[in-house]
C-alpha cells in the first residue's frame, strides 16, 4: 500500500541509502548535498521536511521516496512547485504516479494553491511520462535552462490547474 506521511526518525538510514544513489539524485536539485550525510538526514527530518508541504512516500511501511510542493511568494503565492524522488528499486511500479495524484489532491483540497508546476530535466524521460500520466500539461521547454554537473539540460515545465 502506498501512503503519504510525515518523515520520522525511523527514516534516517533509508534516506542515507536512497540519497547517496547517483541514479536517484542525477536529476534532482543540487540543493540536495552530495554525499548525503547522517547530519543531512537529521536536519531533513527535524527541519527541512517541515518547510512547505512535504511528505514521505511510504510503501508497505517503508520509506521509498519523497514528494513536496513549495508554494511561491508574493504574487506567486497561489502557485507551487511540485518535486519528488523515488528509490531506484521502486521505479516503474506506479509509486510516483500514485504519490503525485495524492499530493495534487491534498494541495488543492487543503490550500489556496490553484496551480502546481514541475520543472523536469530533458533527459528525465520517466518523470516527463509520469507527469503526463497524472494530467499535467507541458507549458514550455526552456533551452539550456538547467546546468548541473557541468552539463546543460532543457527544462520542461509542466502544470496542472485546480478545477
Amino acid at each position: 500500500m502506498i501512503t503519504l506521511r510525515d518523515f520520522n526518525e525511523d527514516d534516517l538510514a533509508q534516506l542515507l541509502c536512497i540519497l547517496n544513489d547517483p541514479e536517484v539524485v542525477k536529476y534532482l536539485s543540487s540543493k540536495i548535498p552530495t554525499p548525503y550525510t547522517l547530519e543531512d538526514s537529521q536536519w531533513w527530518i527535524s527541519t527541512g521536511s517541515k518547510i512547505g508541504i512535504i511528505k514521505a512516500i511510504d510503501f508497505n511501511g517503508s520509506l521509498v521516496g519523497c514528494i513536496g510542493a513549495e508554494p511561491g511568494s508574493f504574487e506567486y503565492q497561489r502557485s507551487a512547485e511540485i518535486g519528488y524522488w523515488v528509490a531506484k528499486e521502486y521505479w516503474r511500479k506506479g509509486i510516483a504516479t500514485h504519490a503525485i495524484n495524492e499530493m495534487v489532491s491534498l494541495v488543492f483540497k487543503t490550500t489556496g494553491i490553484v496551480r502546481l508546476f514541475a520543472s523536469v530535466f530533458s533527459e528525465n524521460t520517466a518523470s516527463l511520462n509520469v507527469l503526463e500520466k497524472c494530467n499535467f500539461k507541458l507549458e514550455s521547454v526552456q533551452s539550456k535552462a538547467i546546468y548541473k554537473n557541468d552539463e546543460f539540460y532543457d527544462n520542461h515545465v509542466f502544470s496542472i490547474l485546480k478545477t
